[in-house]
């Protein structure tokens, strides 16, 4: 399977472009540009503007087969857009309106969480256990541990990464 992953990658790396060309392809109703910007800075591990395969197999294991945990760390710094170890309102607002612009309106939210801002409100209201404006990888773990929604997703298997190795995109691979 490793090899045939290795095969895949064009030129043994994936650009921006061609990471953001292939995760939109799951979202054809909504734009996933901006949501995979942030992915894809996650999977960069040494911020060269590319994902070679070392990046991708690593990404790809905490993602599919890590621990509960493993993939809430690894969310968290999806979340973290400046790194700093806390997630901000501002932070977790710009995935929202990524998150929301991507699944476009192929989801019906409920009234409570209808708006990206809805959203980022009712998550810091259960998360933010200190009230201080931001989360800590202490209070995100928390918190989503207890979202039965979000732990069911992460023990799914389910990931970010699923797209790119389904047999849809990689035929043939398992």
């Amino acid at each position: 399977m490793v090899q045939r992953i290795h095969e895949r990658l064009p030129g043994g790396t994936l650009s921006i472009e061609e990471f953001k060309k292939i995760y939109g392809n799951f979202f054809p109703g909504g734009d996933a540009g901006m949501f995979s910007e942030h992915v894809f800075r996650t999977f960069d591990a040494n911020g060269d503007g590319s994902i070679d395969f070392k990046e991708f197999i690593v990404a790809l294991s905490v993602t599919s087969r890590g621990t509960l945990a493993d993939k809430l760390k690894w969310s968290f710094n999806v979340y973290d857009l400046d790194k700093n170890g806390h997630i901000t309102k501002d932070e977790m607002l710009e995935m929202m309106r990524a998150i929301y612009k991507m699944v476009g309106d192929v989801i019906e939210m409920p009234e409570d969480v209808s708006t990206p801002e809805k959203r980022v409100d009712k998550i810091f209201r259960e998360m933010d256990s200190d009230a201080d404006g931001r989360l800590s990888l202490v209070e995100f773990i928390d918190g989503a541990k207890i979202d039965p929604t979000i732990v069911r997703l992460l023990q799914s298997g389910e990931s970010y990464t699923h797209w790119y190795c389904s047999e849809t995109m990689m035929p043939n691979v398992y």
